[in-house]
């Protein structure tokens, strides 16, 4: 059996299961954002009166942080009112960050467990070995109700990377790299394991890039075994006890592809697909007016540093700007200490409250017609970080530093 297969029989009772197999699994932890109010209504709807355990659910205010409109802020009051009604144990103001880094910073995802979130890029959590998976407002509402959730088994397929990237290139630029070759099709509702040497000695902030992109290839979950250095970060800091699950020797795919990164050159996904990934020294002169670093793909401490290291004692030239958002408040505070922060806006850069911010489109940052942003998260689809008529490029945070430096896509190798 596969290590998901292990979590997934854990979590459904004990027995056999096979793939394509439809399941009833126990929820170990499940999560709810600032988009999702309509999730409270279902609740009630379904004559949902406590939730199955106020220690197993958290709210996350992160898409709207703070509230930008009238609307954004009555979403916030209710949802308020409702952990305060159901004592949840874990709610997540304004003030915390995204969704997807303050839950891993609480403790709350551990390796062998089932995380459940109303957002899509809950696969990132398979970085520690967690089952991770994004459901919509009626599956939240069942959950919050009874604890459980249906899965069909997915079939489980692995991607190998091996080799060790030249420098100035990030998993970001690795993760493109296999969107581009296997596009965006190529797991619908499949189980993507992460393996090879590469992975191996890669640290959990690497880890969770890679595993959080594992949604634009239409993955239900990703996997990586947990490492020495994710092993060392979850004891500290989990709530509950964890077994982490390994899968059996001998065990077979129902797909493999095999990467070598030694030889990788920077990466850009182009308008307007993730999958639409070209190396960048095939891009040309492309004008960019906005870069962003942040968001749940890359706003953590090394995505700053790597933006620090290119822009410290340099300038950002007059109209164009590099919005930084970090993925939590305990990041900003990690690269505040460290001097990142200092150094990003000694260049130019503007600073934000953590959380999602113009990722979506919807707040702090987001772009007009015609204009180009290059960015360290992780959608380009038209309309994703404001105007339909923009154009946006996916980098990884040296790329994006490089490029707002120059005013057009900029190889970060070139100065570091």
């Amino acid at each position: 059996m596969h290590a998901i297969e292990k979590i997934l029989v854990r979590a459904s009772g004990g027995g056999e299961i096979r793939t394509g197999q439809m399941i009833s699994a126990k929820i170990e932890f499940a999560e709810m954002n600032d988009l999702y109010l309509q999730t409270l209504y279902s609740f009630r709807e379904m004559n949902g009166t406590r939730v199955w355990d106020n220690t197993r659910l958290a709210f996350v205010f992160d898409h709207y942080a703070p509230a930008p409109t009238i609307q954004t802020a009555q979403i916030h009051r209710e949802m308020r009112d409702f952990a305060k009604e159901h004592k949840l144990k874990y709610h997540f103001d304004t003030n915390a960050g995204v969704c997807h880094q303050v839950m891993i910073e609480s403790g709350l995802i551990y390796p062998g467990m089932i995380i459940v979130a109303t957002d899509s890029h809950t696969t990132t959590h398979g970085a520690l070995g967690a089952f991770g998976t994004g459901v919509g407002a009626t599956d939240m509402a069942t959950i919050m109700i009874s604890g459980e959730l249906w899965f069909r088994v997915p079939e489980i397929i692995e991607i190998r990377i091996n080799g060790t990237p030249p420098g100035g290139v990030c998993p970001k630029d690795v993760i493109l790299h296999i969107l581009g070759s296997l596009k965006a099709d190529r797991a619908v509702y499949k189980a993507i394991d992460f393996t090879g040497s590469y992975v191996e000695g890669l640290d959990l902030p690497g880890r969770m890039v890679i595993c959080n992109m594992a949604v634009e290839m239409g993955a239900k979950t990703a996997y990586m075994q947990p490492n020495r250095a994710v092993l060392d970060y979850v004891s500290t800091r989990a709530v509950r006890p964890f077994e982490a699950q390994t899968t059996d020797p001998g065990y077979v795919y129902s797909e493999s592809y095999v990467f070598d990164v030694g030889k990788l050159s920077p990466q850009v996904a182009v308008p307007h697909s993730v999958d639409n990934v070209k190396p960048l020294e095939e891009i040309g002169d492309v004008e960019v007016h906005q870069g962003f670093v942040g968001a749940c793909t890359g706003g953590r401490v090394e995505d700053l540093a790597e933006a620090a290291e290119i822009l410290r004692g340099k300038k950002i030239p007059p109209y164009v700007r590099l919005v930084v958002i970090p993925a939590s408040a305990e990041v900003m505070k990690e690269a505040m200490k460290l001097g990142y922060i200092q150094d990003l806006m000694d260049s130019g850069a503007t600073l934000s409250t953590p959380g999602c911010g113009p990722c979506l489109g919807a707040h702090e940052g987001v772009i007009a017609p015609d204009e180009v942003c290059i960015t360290a998260s992780n959608r380009n689809f038209p309309g994703r970080m404001g105007s339909t008529g923009a154009q946006i490029y996916l980098a990884s945070p040296a790329t994006v530093a490089a490029s707002v430096l120059k005013g057009k896509i900029t190889d970060p190798r070139t100065l570091l």
